[in-house]
C-alpha cells in the first residue's frame, strides 16, 4: 500500500484511470464519491482546511503512475462536496476551497464539549486560545481554521450559548460560553 507521509493512499490510487475523468455516468460517480471520500479523510488526518486548485495539493498527483488530475477533475470533486456541505468556495472563480471534513454544527458540538470538559461554562476566553491554548493541545480545535471555528461560535451565538467580543484588532475577539 502506498504512503503520502503517514497516510495510507487507497488502493485505487495507483489505478491510472481513477486521475481521468470517466465518460460513463455510473463509473464517474463512484469516482467522485471515491474522491471525495479521499479528500475529506487525507484533509482530517493532515488537519488541512484549505485547498487551491492553482496550486500543487499532494492527492492530486501521482507521480508513480506519472497521472494528475485535470484543473477540471480538481473542480468537479471539490463542487461535489461543496455541493454536500462539505467544502465552501472561498472565491467567486473556485480557485480557493474551504474542506469542512467536519460540518460547522459539528464544529460547534465539538466547541460545546471543550468547554465543557475544561470548565469553561461562565466565562470569557479568547478565540486564539481556543485554536492554539493548553487546553486545546491534542484535540481537534488545535489549529483549527479561524473561518471555520468563526463559524461555528456564530451558530453557538445564534442559539444563546456565547457571545462574542470584538477586541482592539482582528485577533482580539473574546468569547464568553453561557451553557
Amino acid at each position: 500500500m502506498q504512503k503520502l507521509g503517514d497516510f495510507k493512499l487507497p488502493y485505487f490510487f495507483n489505478y491510472p484511470p481513477y486521475f481521468t475523468l470517466q465518460p460513463v455516468k455510473d463509473t464517474r460517480e463512484k469516482q467522485i464519491q471515491l474522491w471525495k471520500e479521499l479528500i475529506l479523510d487525507y484533509c482530517k488526518t493532515q488537519h488541512i482546511f484549505i485547498i487551491e486548485l492553482e496550486k500543487e495539493f499532494p492527492l492530486f498527483a501521482n507521480p508513480a503512475i506519472q497521472r494528475s488530475l485535470s484543473h477540471e477533475a480538481r473542480e468537479l470533486f471539490l463542487s461535489a462536496l461543496v455541493s454536500e456541505g462539505r467544502a465552501e468556495w472561498m472565491d467567486k472563480g473556485h480557485r480557493k476551497c474551504l474542506i469542512l471534513w467536519h460540518r460547522i454544527q459539528d464544529w460547534a458540538d465539538m466547541i460545546l464539549r471543550f468547554v465543557k470538559d475544561n470548565g469553561l461554562e461562565d466565562s470569557v476566553t479568547t478565540v486564539e486560545e481556543i485554536r492554539s491554548g493548553t487546553e486545546s493541545r491534542g484535540t481537534e480545535l488545535q489549529g483549527i481554521d479561524r473561518t471555520v471555528l468563526m463559524r461555528a461560535l456564530k451558530l453557538l451565538e445564534n442559539k444563546g450559548k456565547v457571545a462574542i467580543f470584538k477586541g482592539t484588532s482582528t485577533d482580539d475577539v473574546g468569547v464568553k460560553f453561557s451553557l
